[in-house]
């Protein structure tokens, strides 16, 4: 998920020009507390500063965000305080961790010590039911439902076949579009999101192709620009526009529990395996932890943030990267080639775990994830004063928010050598399995602790099969494009290929 980082549909002007109006009572009620809660802690928070007066330093933070270097307005202030330190973003005071080892232990603490924050508008759309926002133990229930689903082999084989057939269908229109002479000029971003998302979508609910899953991925285009909008829900606004196809989309995945539970009900369908993520959570609930039909289609929603927005946008910044890296290109191609010669001898069809075999073509994922950062952070709110042990002994007063800001860590020179180079090579000598567990303190792109993203493993993995035969049946040329890092990441003009199929 993308707190810091999901949705799109404001420009900068108008936002650096009405974020001040919308948060104006906040950030007076806000901004008057911290100084209260801070004056009243043993030990002073980090040093820092709470910028203008109630806009803090937010418009700061977004005009760095929208630069070439989002990361500046955190080193800047790294280089004057430290790490770690305090500042007023989003309506709220916070402190902000750029350090390796504080972050670690934020991400590690349970709900005594921190709770999900994040911006009004995206906590309007997310709703109490959000696995986001929930706590406790209904959100470890969902969180390891989902997260054993999603790891499941089961489905990760019906990926696996779904996307090699999806694939199959859009490369056999690039071929017949090739050998008009010109090459076939493709669009990676959108491919990979028209792929992603079918796939992800009946997983998640069993919706097939059709009108009903072109009406769906047309409301969550609505859906998806109001995340990080202006907080206002007036007609015409963003927001309200995004809380209607909300709606609209509940309504259709409400209607797909209700028939199934009608054929429960019926004895119709008594298959005992799941065949999608409402199927499991339905069969899964209890007096104790009732899984409502509201809670389970809240957060089907949620969980095709990343089939529009991460897994899409994973696969185009690899291929970007790989064509600014021949040599990196080259490896992957040959080890890739490699496989699919070995598979071709004996007469086998590649199963998830030959994609996930593939060393080098993770060591470039895991690359790629370390130097895009698709998800830049995540917000924490302290419900108590919290000591975090990393750059020094620092504490978080309690009500004040705190930024893990994972795009700073990821390009530490500290942490790693020549951080701004594109060098899946790194990953050799580093501990690899640390890494794709995501349990390194320095490699946190997908989150951490009990929040874990659940759709990790699927997102690699769905990776290495775009990358796979995306390199064994063609050859391309980049077009060139720029990687755009707010409201979320994303290439500008979608990373157009002009592809060659391989004789």
């Amino acid at each position: 998920m993308q707190p810091l980082a999901a949705g799109g549909g404001v420009s900068w002007p108008l936002y650096a020009a009405t974020v001040a109006a919308a948060l104006l009572v906040t950030a007076i009620v806000l901004r008057l507390a911290a100084r209260s809660t801070a004056a009243a802690c043993k030990a002073r928070p980090p040093a820092g500063s709470l910028g203008w007066p109630l806009v803090g330093e937010t418009l700061q933070f977004i005009s760095a965000a929208y630069s070439s270097r989002p990361e500046s307005f955190v080193e800047k202030r790294c280089r004057r305080y430290g790490k770690v330190f305090r500042s007023h973003l989003w309506g709220s005071p916070a402190v902000v961790s750029a350090d390796a080892e504080a972050s670690r232990a934020v991400l590690q603490s349970d709900a005594s010590a921190f709770v999900p924050w994040y911006p009004r508008s995206l906590m309007e759309l997310m709703g109490e039911s959000s696995i986001l926002v929930l706590g406790g133990a209904l959100q470890r229930r969902v969180h390891g439902l989902a997260g054993a689903f999603f790891k499941s082999p089961e489905l990760k084989a019906r990926v696996t076949a779904d996307m090699r057939g999806r694939l199959a269908a859009a490369m056999d229109a690039w071929r017949a579009t090739a050998a008009t002479g010109a090459g076939a000029a493709v669009r990676v971003q959108d491919e990979a999101k028209s792929i992603v998302f079918e796939i992800l979508v009946r997983a998640l609910i069993g919706l097939e192709q059709g009108q009903e899953m072109n009406y769906l991925r047309q409301q969550f285009h609505i859906f998806i620009a109001g995340l990080i909008s202006l907080p206002i829900k007036l007609p015409g606004t963003q927001l309200y526009r995004s809380l209607k196809a909300k709606k609209r989309m509940t309504s259709l995945i409400q209607n797909i529990i209700q028939e199934k539970r009608r054929r429960i009900f019926e004895g119709k369908d008594l298959c005992a395996v799941s065949r999608d993520l409402i199927d499991v959570l339905m069969s899964n609930g209890s007096d104790e932890l009732s899984l409502t039909d509201e809670l389970i289609s809240d957060n089907m929603i949620d969980f095709m943030i990343p089939a529009e927005d991460s897994v899409p946008v994973l696969i185009t910044l690899a291929i970007k990267y790989l064509s600014e890296c021949p040599l990196a290109l080259q490896q992957l191609e040959e080890e890739n080639m490699e496989l699919k010669r070995q598979k071709s001898d004996v007469g086998e069809t590649l199963e998830w775990t030959d994609y996930m075999s593939l060393t080098f073509t993770q060591h470039v994922i895991t690359e790629t994830l370390r130097i895009g950062n698709i998800i830049s952070g995540i917000m924490r709110k302290a419900v108590r004063d919290v000591e975090v042990k990393g750059q020094g002994d620092v504490v978080i007063p309690k009500g004040w928010c705190v930024l893990i800001y994972f795009r700073s860590v990821h390009l530490d020179a500290n942490i790693y050598d020549d951080p701004y180079a594109f060098n899946p090579w790194r990953w050799k000598e580093r501990d690899m399995a640390a890494a794709t567990a995501n349990s390194g303190s320095g490699f946190t792109p997908f989150g951490g602790g009990q929040r874990l993203c659940p759709g990790l493993d699927l997102a690699r993995l769905q990776t290495s099969i775009f990358l796979h035969h995306l390199v064994t049946n063609f050859t391309w040329v980049a077009q060139g494009d720029v990687v755009v890092n707010f409201p979320t990441v994303r290439l500008k003009r979608g990373m157009p290929i002009k592809v060659t199929p391989k004789t």
